[in-house]
């Protein structure tokens, strides 16, 4: 593999990889549109994508998204054209997402934990003027939301509300089209326009605006090109190729992970549509309805997070289901407990496969081997033609040796090459070309890399990254609080919640949880809600006088330790 600014080989790593694993395998280019593409041209007969009880096939699937994408035309969607996606997992995601894809829009991620104030932040900030919802569930309010906040006030033009119905056996009630209202069944009518007619996707073009923290307390979002993305999925082949961890056309795959997510996007989405999976999609996540799948539908790969395992592991008698059908179980998203990997392991037969990789990489970053034990806590090694490397705190050109601790850096064709509308932020985030990611650690002689702090102050809860600053700006909002400051601390079934200190004012009422998570409510996501308030008459503070969040994260340490 040629990638100009690489140091030269070999890599330190390269003699853990597992046998057949090569840094150097030729990894192919495209848009994100040819990963469909793939599917379609070698499996055309066999299941895509499985939903409640109906099956579509990848030549049914493809059509699907050939007359979607034509009825996006109509509503004007064409190259570069931002598309925001505000959806559950439901068909309408990969159907909308590759028929924009198709037309070289843009797909923008909205979160259905996004509070008010966020979705108008990522709103504002892609650029996007149509959204797409639907009706399903807890999201049957969203488009008035959509509606009566946005539409009315000019932020967003057009919203298509994708029917539920459209993927059940039940009779289908078209949404009424009015004003900015337009009914997602009403683009599948439309008849599919022949590859021919698309104008071909330059790989280098943005893709994906997928929103991350930013040091304004407010989201920015990665732009990730379509060469980034393919890359990624590549980059995965080539670890699991090799190691018969991949047999094309022949696995079906659980998709549960969140699809607004980039590792349910990437690792589940993209990585088993361009290999010939089934995906069988899950609205949510119900661990009696995960379990009964994989012995119904015999699922042979299962990605999912630390809390989807502790839930597996714990329940009431999984020890007497049928597994046997899982070839492949991996965690992403945060730390797995050892106890609880154990568990898996026990009751499937298989070991826990991890690693490591953030948003900016697609999320392609560094895997653990499973044909040898690995060093305990390490995240891995780096995936095929990713270079990582460790560099000096104060000095981020200047790269460390064995075993000094320092800041984790990569490069490599699926790391962004910067962030929407934040010239600032991306001068300072990369270095030789390579992608700072905020996370302190080292490597080992055998090239395994650690992680031992964040540079970065995130949390990841239950998979999903929250900033306390974020939490804290809001918090600063409520009128009786005078300071607070927020951190992560251990939490059995996310891997961290969050806490919150404060300070009230003089005089100010008695605050509880209750009540400062209903004064947060339109104002955070759920996965951003405080799990513990604790008052105190006043937050400590450095020598200098800043609140002082270290100190505090002492004694919860402190605590945990003394509870044990």
């Amino acid at each position: 593999m040629t990638n100009p600014g690489f140091p030269p080989r070999p890599y330190p790593w390269e003699k853990s990889y597992p046998p057949g694993v090569r840094w150097d395998f030729p990894l192919e280019t495209g848009p994100v549109g040819k990963v469909l593409d793939n599917g379609i041209a070698g499996y055309p007969d066999r299941p895509a994508l499985s939903y409640g009880a109906r099956t579509w096939t990848y030549a049914a699937f493809g059509d699907l998204v050939a007359r979607a994408a034509t009825g996006l035309m109509t509503l004007g969607v064409g190259r570069g054209t931002p598309v925001a996606l505000y959806l559950p997992n439901t068909p309408w995601h990969p159907v909308l997402f590759f028929a924009v894809m198709r037309l070289g829009g843009i797909v923008v991620h909205l979160s259905p934990l996004d509070a008010e104030r966020e979705l108008a932040h990522k709103l504002k900030d892609s650029g996007a003027r149509i959204v797409a919802t639907t009706d399903l569930g807890p999201m049957a309010g969203a488009a008035r939301l959509l509606q009566d906040r946005f539409a009315a006030t000019g932020i967003i033009d057009t919203i298509i509300v994708g029917e539920d119905a459209v993927w059940r056996e039940d009779r289908l009630q078209r949404t009424a089209e009015a004003g900015p209202i337009r009914s997602g069944a009403a683009l599948l009518d439309h008849a599919p326009l022949p590859a021919s007619a698309f104008a071909p996707v330059d790989p280098a073009e943005v893709a994906v605006l997928q929103f991350t923290g930013g040091t304004t307390g407010m989201p920015k979002a990665a732009a990730l090109s379509h060469a980034n993305l393919y890359a990624a999925c590549e980059m995965y082949r080539a670890w699991a190729e090799p190691q018969n961890l991949l047999r094309y056309g022949a696995e079906k795959t659980l998709m549960v992970l969140p699809l607004f997510h980039i590792y349910g996007l990437t690792t589940v989405l993209m990585f088993g549509l361009r290999n010939g999976a089934e995906l069988v999609l899950h609205p949510r996540f119900d661990v009696a309805a995960v379990v009964d799948d994989i012995e119904r539908r015999g699922i042979t790969q299962f990605p999912g997070v630390p809390t989807m395992w502790i839930a597996i592991a714990n329940f009431p008698g999984i020890e007497t289901r049928n597994l046997s059908s899982l070839r492949t179980v991996s965690s992403g998203g945060a730390s797995c407990p050892v106890e609880i990997e154990a568990r898996i392991g026990k009751l499937t037969g298989k070991r826990l496969g991890g690693g490591w990789g953030m948003t900016e990489t697609a999320p392609a970053g560094s895997r653990i081997p499973l044909h040898k034990p690995a060093p305990a806590g390490t995240i891995g090694l780096p995936v095929p033609g990713l270079h990582m490397d460790i560099v000096a705190l104060d000095d981020p050109h200047r790269r460390l040796g064995v075993g000094e601790i320092g800041e984790i850096r990569v490069k490599g064709p699926n790391v962004i090459k910067g962030y929407h509308n934040r010239p600032e932020e991306n001068a300072a985030a990369f270095a030789d070309g390579y992608l700072l990611t905020g996370d302190m650690g080292y490597t080992d002689a055998e090239g395994f890399f650690f992680i031992v702090d964040r540079k970065k102050d995130m949390i990841t809860s239950g998979g999903f990254n929250v900033y306390p600053r974020v939490v804290e700006e809001a918090v600063y909002e409520h009128p009786a609080v005078a300071e607070c400051i927020a951190l992560g601390v251990p939490d059995a079934y996310r891997g961290a919640a969050i806490k919150v200190f404060v300070a009230l004012k003089p005089g100010a009422p008695a605050l509880t949880l209750d009540a400062l998570r209903a004064f947060l409510a339109d104002k955070i996501g759920r996965h951003e809600m405080p799990a513990h308030l604790e008052i105190r008459e006043a937050l400590p503070r450095t020598p200098v006088g800043k609140l002082s969040k270290k100190a505090l994260q002492d004694e919860e340490r402190a605590s945990a330790t003394t509870a044990r």
